[in-house]
């Protein structure tokens, strides 16, 4: 049996790998979704509440850039200086690209039950805990 930290590693590059190819007709990465996921609930939310949420998926370098992309590409806009909002054209497409994370999710569950997917999830919340407090 292979150790852990080659599944972990494994199974980010294949979700990572998977939903950047899925979401290319959209002009979307996984990190641009997730932080759009981050905005979408309509009230603005400021650029380090964004890198601060999802340090733990890229470097800062990485976010910034991805954010970039989303001002650039029109999914988002700043309504002030420093802050990021879901543009309308952005919640229609992200609606659109949700279809397609449905299915993304479906399939990558396919087999596993939700007590599986759960006690999976709780196990690596366990080894999380258990490093980052030692």
């Amino acid at each position: 049996m292979k150790p852990i930290g080659y599944w972990l590693n494994r199974t980010d590059a294949a979700l990572t790998g998977y939903m950047n190819t899925m979401l290319a007709e959209f002009a979307l990465t996984r990190l641009g979704w997730q932080i759009l996921n981050v905005v979408q609930d309509g009230t603005d939310v400021a650029d380090t509440e964004v890198y601060s949420i999802l340090e733990a998926n890229a470097d800062r370098e990485s976010l910034i850039a991805a954010v970039d992309t989303l001002l650039a590409a029109g999914w988002t806009r700043r309504p002030r200086a420093d802050r990021l909002v879901l543009t309308a054209e952005g919640a229609e497409r992200l609606a659109a690209v949700a279809v397609r994370v449905d299915a993304f999710r479906e399939l990558s569950t396919a087999g596993i039950t939700l007590d599986d997917y759960r006690t999976a999830v709780s196990v690596l919340e366990r080894i999380t805990h258990n490093l980052e407090s030692h």
